[in-house]
């Protein structure tokens, strides 16, 4: 790319002006394994778009930074993502809504929605550990969904595998095309900085080697003599060979390749040390795709579609602790609304008037005046919007893709004081919405009874509901190991399957009737008995 290229946007002089609304939207989300660096890195890139004046350590002892993206007490007393955050910024005429997703697989769930709200991510891999199982499994949600990635070798200030095999791993485990963007120059101990081989830019500190990235010097290429009066010459050697073979032996960078899911293109750095996080940024505002079409009952909804159209694809209930508030997670698909806008709330069928839209900022947020389709707001409200709900500005029809699981933990609550079950009640239906848990009541008996895909997540359920509800709880073990949701176009025969069952079967948040097998034998005895019945693992998420 020539210098006289606008690399945020791609434009190069006398090139028509830069995107506008939806062209103009950068949505995407930053996956990871558990302690690879993800949340510092999102810190970081909120650095690089001027969104933030100073970026604390995640794990900062004896101060009160912390990640901006991690809000929660549990997370900062942890230094652990454990829900979904949004946080939108503008940098160069291009507007990003960066989600953060959570790395523990406890909480997969809640990432799996965050990714249907967008269109493109950023996986990052520790160098010294390669690609780990959750890593793996995110991945494997993208590849369903056709979601583009970029990957961020992180941590390569620290000692490490080679970059050949990072890029070999990723390029088998994950069956996709590599492409290196930018290159370390040395690692560990030997680490000096980085050299982006798309612009020729060599990123390195002035202060001292290793330390944190505050220069950038623009070269001829690797070859440069420059090169040779600031990094040693056993690192410098080893580099310049290794850049050459990285050209050579890898894809050169396709961008529909990219856009399709085909190929990944690979930026080696040190979030903590903030390189290769501005080059990061860049190429997601290049060649990440703007905003998608998103899948429908009534067909793909396009983008450019005059129509506002969004889903609410999370619920965040008591975000700021000092009100009892409870915000819905909108992704825009269509249309350019404005605040006030009257939009069709298709599960009611009923007008719902939005004048109090905000933008996120983690825990912090901004009055929203209009959105383009990618865009993510939130709506404050009251209990009437739930996961799944979509809005039109016409057309009733709904968005799809949003699927609930079959928990692989079941607990029964223990009220600690009796005399708050007012409470209890609430807390267990606001975190049901949100979609931190599954709620379950029993046919027989009066507690109720959770279900999980982690047993972190029960930490973190006692946590909040003991901080925001100010109510103790405890667990109690139950004989189920998972549920099903039970359906069948028979009434008659579903009503004496669940008479037949009733120490067996409950009613989730909606209704709707739940098998609680005591393990997989049970599961596949109901099932073989019962050939008229289903017995669904998954369910789709579509507010009734």
């Amino acid at each position: 790319m020539s210098a006289a290229t606008d690399i945020t946007t791609g434009a190069r002089q006398g090139d028509s002006p830069a995107p506008k609304g939806f062209a103009a939207r950068r949505t995407f989300a930053i996956i990871s394994h558990p302690d690879a660096g993800k949340t510092t890195l999102t810190e970081k890139l909120l650095l690089a778009g001027g969104a933030i004046n100073m970026a604390g350590a995640v794990k900062a002892r004896g101060e009160n930074r912390r990640a901006r993206s991690d809000w929660m007490e549990i997370e900062q007393s942890r230094g652990i993502s454990v829900t979904s955050s949004v946080m939108t910024f503008e940098r160069e005429g291009i507007t990003f809504n960066l989600l953060d997703t959570p790395g523990h697989s406890d909480f997969s769930e809640d990432t799996y929605r965050t990714l249907t709200a967008v269109d493109s991510a950023i996986m990052v891999v520790d160098v010294a550990k390669g690609i780990e199982s959750q890593t793996r499994k995110l991945f494997e949600i993208c590849r369903l969904r056709d979601i583009p990635i970029i990957t961020f070798a992180n941590k390569v200030d620290r000692e490490g595998r080679n970059a050949f095999e990072v890029m070999d791993e990723v390029e088998e485990a994950l069956q996709l095309s590599v492409s290196p963007q930018v290159w370390p120059v040395g690692m560990g101990s030997d680490f000096h900085g980085c050299y982006d081989l798309f612009t020729n830019e060599y990123l390195y500190s002035s202060l001292r080697a290793g330390g944190p990235c505050d220069s950038v010097k623009q070269m001829t290429g690797i070859d440069d003599p420059a090169l040779d009066a600031m990094v040693p010459e056993h690192v410098l050697t080893r580099f310049r060979e290794e850049a050459e073979l990285a050209r050579e032996g890898y894809a050169p960078f396709d961008a529909d390749a990219y856009r399709q899911g085909h190929l990944t293109p690979v930026v080696f750095g040190s979030a903590l040390r903030d390189f290769s996080v501005d080059q990061l940024l860049r190429i997601v505002a290049r060649f990440a795709p703007p905003p998608r079409s998103q899948p429908s009952d009534k067909g793909p909804v396009d983008p450019r579609t005059n129509a506002v159209s969004a889903f609410v694809f999370k619920v965040q209930a008591n975000m700021d602790p000092n009100h009892r508030d409870r915000v819905a997670f909108v992704r825009f698909c269509s249309g350019h609304f404005k605040r006030g806008m009257k939009l069709n709330h298709v599960r009611s069928g009923k007008p719902l008037a939005v004048n109090n839209p905000i933008y996120f900022f983690a825990q912090e947020r901004d009055l929203a005046e209009e959105a383009f389709a990618g865009d993510v707001i939130g709506i404050p409200n009251h209990g009437t919007l739930r996961v799944g709900d979509t809005l039109t500005e016409g057309e009733t029809f709904r968005f799809t893709g949003l699927p609930s699981f079959a928990p692989e933990v079941m607990r029964r609550v223990r009220l600690e004081d009796t005399m708050r079950m007012k409470q209890l009640r609430r807390a267990l239906e606001d975190l049901a919405e949100e979609g931190l848990v599954q709620v379950f009541k029993p046919v027989i008996g009066s507690n109720w009874i959770v279900g999980v895909v982690g047993p972190l997540q029960l930490d973190v359920l006692a946590s909040r509901i003991k901080q925001e509800y100010k109510t103790d709880i405890g667990f109690e073990p139950v004989p189920f190991s998972t549920a099903r949701w039970i359906s069948s176009p028979d009434e008659k025969k579903l009503k004496t399957f669940i008479d037949e069952n009733k120490m067996s079967v409950a009613e989730d948040r909606d209704g709707r009737p739940v098998f609680l097998p005591k393990g997989d034998w049970e599961l596949r005895y109901a099932r073989e008995r019962n050939p008229d019945l289903r017995f669904d693992e998954t369910r789709e998420l579509v507010a009734t």
